[in-house]
């Protein structure tokens, strides 16, 4: 199980592979290979030492080699691959899948026991207002916005059914977006539609926190489809979607900061059928924007999560589970 050092010294890294690349392994070293225009050589990209690396991020096509496989799998190195679209295809990763003591407390965790879901909820919450302040907008949609945030966090402490939880997480949520994005021709939250440019945006960016609070997660040992607050689902991991709520207001920011500074644009996506997809060349902008993004939290995610892993396998109160701060 990796330590915080570890976390401190190793780091994520994303790699575009929308062209002709190879991964390999050469002296112990993993190799980013493109291929040349004559189709026989190829040209090194760069070269990355195992040792320095959390996980690796890959978007669109790729060659992997059994040593590569072999390799990420002795120095603990997750391997996620996503197509053109950011959707995950594979993940490798040697998790502490043998913590079966962990997976049998999840088990036996009570259906109906909604206080760790109400701290995850308190901390989503609290970190939208944050964000939603500091906006320093004084408009009347801003503002009652505001007051709708800290009446929802005022609450929760005395909820006590999982429906009305959901009810008061989707309420806030709808508040808060339509004051932290009235600038932007925003309508409502719809997420995996693609419905327009802002909420395609939205969906990449949650699908990157996604991937990265997973190689975390998994760490541990932890079963992805076992949730607290999200209910289990068929092929959903309930647990990731469970412990990246706190964070999603980084995406969030990230959106809305490179939105104002013109860093993206609706021009970036293209329309098919109705829908709103990323232009292909534009993929490498996104990954780098939502990356920079995450990367300055890596030690505050891996605390976080360990954090959460002791307080769960030992049982302790509600009061001693994590809150991240953005």
């Amino acid at each position: 199980m990796f330590t915080s050092k570890d976390i401190e010294y190793r780091t994520v890294f994303v790699i575009n592979c929308l062209h002709d690349r190879d991964l390999r392994v050469s002296n112990g070293e993993l190799l980013l290979e493109e291929q040349l225009d004559d189709g026989k050589e190829s040209k090194i990209l760069t070269k990355l030492p195992f040792q320095k690396i959390l996980a690796l991020f890959i978007v669109g096509h790729i060659r992997i080699t059994t040593p590569l496989i072999e390799k990420c799998q002795k120095f603990g190195v997750a391997l996620i691959v996503m197509k053109p679209s950011f959707r995950p295809v594979f993940y490798l990763s040697n998790s502490a899948e043998a913590n079966y003591l962990l997976r049998k407390r999840q088990y036996e965790f009570a259906n109906d026991d909604i206080s760790i879901a109400k701290v995850i909820v308190t901390n989503k919450i609290q970190n939208q207002l944050k964000v939603l302040n500091a906006t320093r907008k004084k408009d009347d949609i801003t503002i009652q916005s505001q007051i709708e945030l800290s009446r929802c966090l005022s609450t929760i402490p005395s909820i006590f059914d999982y429906n009305t939880l959901m009810g008061i997480e989707g309420f806030a949520a709808k508040q808060y977006f339509k004051a932290y994005y009235q600038e932007h021709e925003w309508h409502q939250r719809r997420p995996r539609t693609k419905c327009d440019a802002l909420n395609s945006t939205l969906d990449i960016g949650y699908t990157m926190l996604f991937n990265y609070i997973e190689c975390f997660i998994r760490m541990f040992g932890f079963d992805l489809y076992v949730g607290i607050f999200h209910r289990m689902w068929y092929k959903r991991k309930s647990l990731v979607c469970d412990l990246m709520e706190p964070f999603r207001p980084i995406i969030d920011k990230t959106i809305r900061t490179a939105w104002n500074r013109k860093q993206i644009s609706f021009n970036d996506f293209h329309v098919q059928k109705g829908e709103y997809h990323l232009k292909h060349e534009k993929n490498g902008d996104y990954c780098k924007l939502f990356f920079d993004a995450l990367i300055p939290y890596k030690a505050d995610t891996f605390k976080y999560i360990q954090s959460y892993y002791r307080c769960f396998m030992g049982k302790q109160s509600v009061t001693h589970y994590p809150i991240f701060n953005i």
